[in-house]
């Protein structure tokens, strides 16, 4: 496959050049400044590449090598004109990656266009990144940041200028007819753009705040909850008393069960960095906005459910198990291997609804580092037994006895597993805006869900493996305050309570039956809040008072010039769930909606909308390297989003000035109000010092 073919070049180059400095580079970059004019620069990037060696494209193969980008930094001094140009490439059929590609030999020229804005002393700075490769291996050499200096007496210009708005707007147009990005149909892999757009944001880079602990908790929890299903839990005395049974001495037991767990983490690892790589980085990102993958998504979490509460099994094939199971029997590291192999097969009927959730989550930051922290919590989580009880025999007398308490955590899982069934649902309901899932629904089927889990711990009803519970543990009594706590907290919920426990899984306050729930009443502005007459029909307020506009991108930029404010672009999504969060966490802080309402103007533009664009304003694009039209009110703003601001993931917060220029660094999802303040304090400032100008 050439996308797996892809990965493992990849792997090899990152190998290859973990001491970069010490290796020999292939591609020898020469930058030099050929004025123009008194003040246009051309900036030629002259590489001398050597053979058998090939450098690639500006423009990228679909599933092909990396293509090489340059970008400037922003910069007062000086502006973009048009975009980068290069010699011309040879195109032709690469075994390597098995696509056409575009790429050099022996020499390349990359050419980009500058204006001065000032006369006297200019220092473009920016950076350059590319990947070179033979028919035998390639190498990616790190990004190489570049310094130039020109001297620009001779232009007049006198002073800094803001761009005129029609420079902009050609920008823009130009910007959308030659912008370089993978066709983001629903099916589409994550979001690698195209690096060449003169609307380049400010400096830095968009941060989105998933620490990785985070991640690795939330796997380490779900390797917890496999580990106590009746497909894991009788497995840890017979594996640990088989290695301490064969082994000839303690110590040799403990190093056998040592790297029977071992095994365990690689393996899962493995798995899910695997599963990431065949869909792409951030393909799991990408499909948790499309309203089909969450509905395909719900269906299988309730076949799953259905097996945890006992209607059926889910197993893979015998003949296959039996085969792994065998290996196991050869001895040495292989054997211990393939052990943990088969453990891995023969508990996928309780361990596979977690690890299949565990990645959709974990995935939702677009790159690698997601599904190795959650994968490696998870079979942390399921391996430390072994390894503990090998160690210390002993406890294994101490050890709970399987029974029918392990079939209540299997159905405990089964109850919980058709609650979160119901967040996919809900995520495709909203995207297609069909208010069929509504709060009040979401949150009623919630509250039977949690009632019945609650009646089930109690001993209230049985499932049809279930044994007869002749007094309830001390330990099924907390589980049983949790879930009856969490169907209490749930109900004042169907009358506009926040949730906030909940937020970015309950459907956002505004998409219920009733205005903010049942009985609710539609928020009015904040105090001192000013709207005007001319755009109130295209003006909405959130839950927290928050005057903004909806999917309206030019009546927000002609309404924050009217006004003399900044403009605030919210890329957001129906089903975005940090979305929620900064909105249920950070916005609703006085300081933060004084600001919304009064220093800006605020748009939120939804890149997962799939209600259709008036046909007049479709868009042929060049999306991915492929001919792409956009139809729909989500593609819209997802290929302004990628094109402009080189990111796909939400949220994402940018504050512009009048020529859509950013006036600080995007901000993705962090938490922290101060933090936030800061950020848009920053930008509205020197929105107000380059007007005052």
């Amino acid at each position: 496959m050439p996308m797996l073919r892809k990965l493992l070049f990849a792997l090899f180059g990152i190998l290859f050049f973990a001491n970069a400095n010490a290796q020999q580079l292939h591609a020898h970059w020469m930058i030099k400044p050929v004025k123009v004019n008194d003040c246009e620069y051309d900036i030629v990037f002259s590489v001398k590449i050597d053979e058998p060696w090939h450098l690639y494209s500006i423009i990228p193969s679909k599933d092909g090598p990396n293509p090489t980008s340059v970008k400037f930094n922003k910069s007062d001094e000086y502006e973009v004109v048009g975009k980068l140009k290069e010699s011309t490439p040879k195109t032709e059929m690469d075994p390597v990656f098995e696509v056409e590609v575009r790429s050099f030999d022996g020499e390349a020229t990359f050419t980009q266009r500058i204006k001065t804005l000032k006369a006297g002393k200019i220092t473009l700075k920016g950076k350059y990144e590319y990947q070179v490769c033979t028919d035998a291996m390639c190498e990616f050499p790190p990004a190489k940041k570049f310094s130039i200096d020109i001297d620009a007496s001779d232009c007049k210009v006198g002073s800094v200028k803001l761009i005129e708005l029609n420079n902009a707007a050609d920008t823009l147009t130009d910007s959308l007819k030659t912008a370089v990005v993978k066709n983001n149909s629903a099916t589409s892999k994550s979001a690698t753009v195209s690096p060449f757009n003169s609307n380049e944001p400010a400096d830095g880079e968009v941060t989105v705040d998933s620490p990785w602990w985070s991640i690795f908790l939330a796997g380490f929890v779900g390797g917890f909850a496999a580990l106590l299903t009746p497909c894991v839990f009788p497995m840890i005395p017979m594996n640990v008393s088989f290695f301490t049974k064969q082994s000839k001495t303690k110590k040799q037991g403990v190093r056998n069960a040592l790297i029977y767990s071992v095994s365990i983490i690689v393996l899962y690892v493995a798995l899910g960095l695997i599963v990431t790589a065949v869909f792409g980085a951030g393909a799991l990102h990408t499909l948790s906005t499309n309203a089909w993958f969450n509905l395909f998504f719900f269906l299988l979490l309730v076949v799953f459910a259905a097996s945890f509460l006992g209607a059926f099994e889910i197993t893979l094939p015998s003949a296959f198990v039996n085969k792994m199971d065998s290996k196991s029997d050869k001895g040495g590291l292989m054997g211990i291997f393939f052990m943990a192999f088969t453990l891995a097969l023969v508990s996928f009927s309780c361990t596979g609804p977690i690890i299949g959730t565990l990645l959709v989550e974990a995935s939702s930051q677009g790159n690698y580092s997601g599904p190795f922290w959650g994968m490696f919590g998870f079979s942390l989580a399921l391996a430390l037994p072994f390894g503990l009880f090998a160690a210390f025999p002993g406890w294994l007398n101490s050890m709970p006895k399987s029974g029918g308490w392990l079939n209540a955590v299997k159905v405990t899982l089964g109850f919980l597993e058709l609650a979160l069934a119901l967040k996919f649902a809900s995520n495709a309901d909203l995207v297609w805006q069909k208010h069929i899932l509504t709060r009040e629904v979401f949150i009623t089927l919630w509250i039977v869900i949690f009632a019945l889990l609650t009646f089930y711990l109690m001993g209230l009803f049985k499932t049809s493996h279930d044994s007869d519970t002749k007094h309830l543990s001390v330990t099924r009594i907390f589980f049983v305050i949790i879930s009856f706590s969490i169907t209490v907290y749930l109900i004042p919920g169907l009358w506009g309570a926040p949730l906030k426990l909940f937020s970015g899984v309950l459907p956002p306050l505004e998409y219920s039956e009733s205005p903010h729930g049942f009985g609710g009443n539609t928020m009015s502005p904040q105090a001192g809040t000013k709207t005007d007459d001319e755009f109130s029909q295209y003006i909405e307020t959130n839950k927290n008072g928050i005057v903004h506009f909806k999917n309206d991108y030019d009546k927000a930029l002609a309404y924050a010039k009217k006004t003399g404010k900044p403009l605030m672009v919210d890329f957001t999504g129906h089903a975005c769930a940090n979305c929620r969060k900064t909105e249920d966490y950070i916005w609703p802080d006085p300081e933060i909606v004084k600001r919304l309402n009064n220093e800006v103007v605020l748009v939120s533009l939804y890149v997962d909308d799939k209600r259709p664009l008036d046909p007049k304003d479709y868009m042929k694009v060049n999306w991915y390297g492929e001919e792409y039209e956009i139809t729909d009110i989500g593609d819209k703003f997802k290929y302004m989003q990628e094109t402009r601001y080189k990111q796909s993931s939400q949220p994402l917060y940018v504050i512009l000035d009048h020529y859509e220029q950013p006036m600080s660094a995007p901000r993705g999802y962090k938490s922290g109000i101060p933090e936030y303040i800061q950020w848009m304090d920053e930008a509205i400032n020197k929105f107000k010092a380059a007007k005052n100008k």
